[in-house]
């Protein structure tokens, strides 16, 4: 109930047809299978969107359109739809202002996200543009692996969230245990404002019995809305009733727990109870909506999206309660090239701001940039500026997804997400806005590839459209990278994992007609030091003519996990000229991403420049780039180099009699078992296994448990390498291991 609770003033220009106040922009979000993908579906259905609904097993939901997706019945990419939502389950007492809010159309830009961990890079830069967030789970494996990992990315970029506790209907769900999932493992002040009514099938002659969840409780209206047990009418049809007498004491009892739990964190709240006045429900909504808004509460709800129950009250939940760009704070950036901050503020009035945080090459209409606009309009036939190249683009076309349909608008709005065609020179995180207004907004943050494979074109006609292929799929994926290695001259590229690569090699057929070859996938390992150390590099080339002299010393220090590479210059008195500074460190940055100890990339290591000497006539760039890679090696052979592997923390679910089973396989991966849970008569193994270890472990798992243990992983950290495994990766990579002292 935005204009209720918010104290901003409306920023709306004349002629846009959906106010910012009407305007949600949301993430779904889930651990993979927890029905991401079937809740988007079953939300354009009921949107108007789409007049038949797809399912993920039947491989024809409009989210999921790439044909890997519906081959794998996964979400691979992000998709962003457009769909619009006029409340209909949301009804409470006879407030004017709440009746005329909820009686007017919203519009509703919607991301559904991958929940597979390879593609994670797709969470991270929806929820850097998002306003607000749908997680999704599974109402019989609660909080997943991939739940922890989406929901600190929505914390890291402060996403207020709902939560949705999906698959009420399938045997072993529990409402209870998903909640007390949230509370512990996600440390989420979470609070029920649903609850399912009707029990999930029961077990009768070793038979699930389907058709018990029927409907769900609404605690802040205390009325029963209630689809029934059958599929009848898709959904549509529903009732508002009255709470039967067997349920009335728990609906009550959930209501006072959760006007409780809202005075807990909401001054307004906390005085009616201390007062011993009733808490109404539109009063109860905007704290509630004021509370989410803030991060500081959780509001969950209950339903089955595949038997269509409960999607249309999540919407209602989605405008009741999600906020606004006007209940988030406006964007901040940077001057470039400067430290000065810059408040974006969220107005239609304003300079136009926006951020490009996704690119894809449509079949039909080409190269789509996605973006969110931050301030200010955009209209076709605009000039845009891109403080990263310096360089305007006029804007020829504008379009939003609705369903599976481009639809071309000619103007988008402060808090729209649009879609932007035939731009050049752009990529992911770039900031587009008027060229009057110089600011660049925070882009999002990727991971590091952590495995890669060797792949070979079969024809030179093949080589071609590979380099071509490859540039594509580099610009709309941050997270995959290609290059050349320089011992082997083999073509590399590297990704988040297995699963990642095979799309990528199976894209590059499909779409590019590429033919290629791949070798064994090989681990992206990661170089650092264990203790202080000096070295000197000196580069002295004399043939005649004008020579070449470089000479820079260096002291190398181990730096905090996670801090990455610092180098300082600590020059005194101009032993090194400042122009030969940057080459100097351009050298050093060079041999850390090339590796020094057995060819990969150096991580966590703080480097100082603290001395060196030139030449007035031989010195030059090249010189001081040369002696600054050599004083690196240099200093790194007497710094006690190790190597450190990708640790994946894997979560195994299995049947009671596999447990032993599979306890020894991840043993003999060099796994450690972190924790051993029993949840809904199936065993939860926890571990910490290196990535090395897990190639094949999909078919390994199927093998042992005939079929019926599945697993997760997601990367954890990297971890020293043990000296058993360390002569075998060092002999491949063709070095000797480094004297230890």
């Amino acid at each position: 109930m935005s204009e209720a609770t918010t104290d901003k003033k409306p920023v709306n220009a004349p002629n846009r047809q959906y106010t910012m106040e009407r305007t949600r922009n949301i993430g779904i979000a889930a651990h993979i299978d927890a029905g991401k993908t079937t809740t988007t579906e079953r939300i354009l259905f009921y949107t108007g969107l789409i007049h038949k609904i797809g399912d993920v097993d039947d491989g024809n939901t409009v989210t999921d359109w790439m044909e890997q997706e519906r081959e794998r019945g996964i979400t691979i990419t992000s998709a962003a739809v457009t769909c619009f939502w006029t409340q209909k389950c949301a009804k409470a007492g006879e407030d004017a202002v709440y009746k005329a809010f909820n009686n007017l159309p919203n519009r509703i830009n919607i991301i559904d996200t991958p929940g597979h961990v390879d593609f994670t890079a797709e969470v991270e830069r929806s929820m850097r543009v998002l306003d607000g967030a749908v997680a999704v789970f599974c109402g019989v494996a609660g909080v997943q692996p991939q739940s922890e990992t989406v929901w600190r990315q929505a914390t890291k970029y402060k996403v207020p969230r709902i939560a949705f506790v999906n698959k009420m209907d399938r045997t072993g769900a529990n409402f209870e245990n998903a909640l007390s999932d949230m509370r512990k493992k996600l440390n989420a002040y979470a609070y029920p404002i649903l609850l399912p009514f009707g029990q999930g099938p029961t077990e009768a002659e070793g038979k699930a019995v389907e058709g018990g969840f029927e409907g769900v409780i609404d605690l802040i209206n205390q009325k029963l809305i209630y689809w029934g047990p059958t599929e009848a009418n898709e959904g549509l049809n529903y009732e508002i009733r009255e709470i039967p007498e067997a349920d009335k004491e728990r609906a009550n009892q959930g209501l006072e727990e959760l006007i409780e739990a809202v005075s807990n964190k909401d001054d307004e709240i906390a005085e009616l109870v201390i007062e011993g006045k009733p808490v109404s429900a539109p009063v109860l909504k905007a704290a509630i909506r004021r509370l989410t808004c803030k991060i500081e509460l959780v509001p969950v709800l209950c339903g089955s999206a595949f038997k269509k129950k409960g999607v249309q009250t999540l919407l209602d939940a989605v405008i009741d309660y999600l906020p606004s760009p006007l209940d988030v704070p406006g964007a901040e950036g940077l001057e470039p090239g400067t430290e000065n901050v810059v408040h974006v503020e969220t107005d239609d009035n304003n300079k136009f701001c926006s951020l490009a945080f996704k690119l894809w090459t449509d079949p039909y209409a080409g190269k789509l940039v996605f973006f969110r606009v931050y301030s200010g309009q955009l209209k076709k036939g605009d000039t845009i500026y891109n403080p990263r190249t310096r360089k305007r683009e006029r804007v020829s076309r504008l379009m939003i997804i609705q369903g599976s349909e481009r639809k071309d608008v000619d103007h988008v709005y402060a808090g729209d997400i649009a879609a932007l065609v035939g731009l050049r020179n752009i990529t992911t995180g770039d900031t587009l806005c008027n060229e009057d207004y110089d600011v660049t907004l925070e882009p999002p943050s990727f991971p590091e590839p952590v495995i890669s494979m060797a792949v070979e074109p079969k024809t030179k006609q093949d080589r071609d459209k590979m380099g071509e292929g490859l540039q594509r799929l580099a610009e709309e994926d941050p997270t995959f990278r290609c290059f050349t290695n320089e011992e082997t001259s083999q073509l590399i590229i590297a990704g988040m994992g297995e699963l990642h690569l095979e799309i990528i090699v199976d894209r590059l057929k499909r779409e590019f007609k590429v033919d290629a070859t791949t070798g064994a996938p090989q681990i992206a390992y990661r170089e650092t030091i264990t203790k202080e150390a000096e070295g000197e590099g000196k580069y002295i080339r004399q043939s005649g003519g004008r020579g070449q002299y470089g000479h820079a010393c260096v002291k190398i220090y181990p730096n905090e996990k996670g801090k990455g590479i610092e180098i300082r210059n600590e020059i005194v008195g101009g032993a090194i000229p400042k122009e030969y500074i940057p080459p100097t460190i351009n050298g050093i940055e060079e041999a850390c991403k090339s590796g020094v100890y057995a060819g990969f990339q150096v991580i966590d290591m703080i480097v100082e420049i603290t001395d060196g000497s030139f030449h007035e006539v031989d010195s030059n760039e090249l010189a001081f780039k040369m002696a600054g890679i050599f004083a690196l090696k240099d200093a790194f052979k007497t710094a006690g180099p190790i190597l450190l592997e990708p640790l994946m923390k894997v979560e195994v679910t299995t049947p009671d009699e596999y447990q032993g089973d599979l306890l020894g396989d991840i043993n003999r991966r060099r796994g450690t078992i972190i924790g051993i849970d029993a949840k809904g008569g199936q065993t939860i193994l926890n571990a910490h296994v290196p990535l090395a270890e897990m190639f094949g472990y999909a078919t390994a798992i199927r093998s042992l448990s005939k079929g019926r243990a599945s697993y997760s992983m997601e990367p954890l950290t990297f971890e020293q390498v043990p000296n058993s495994v360390l002569s075998v990766i060092l002999e491949a990579a063709g070095k000797k291991p480094a004297a230890r002292s």
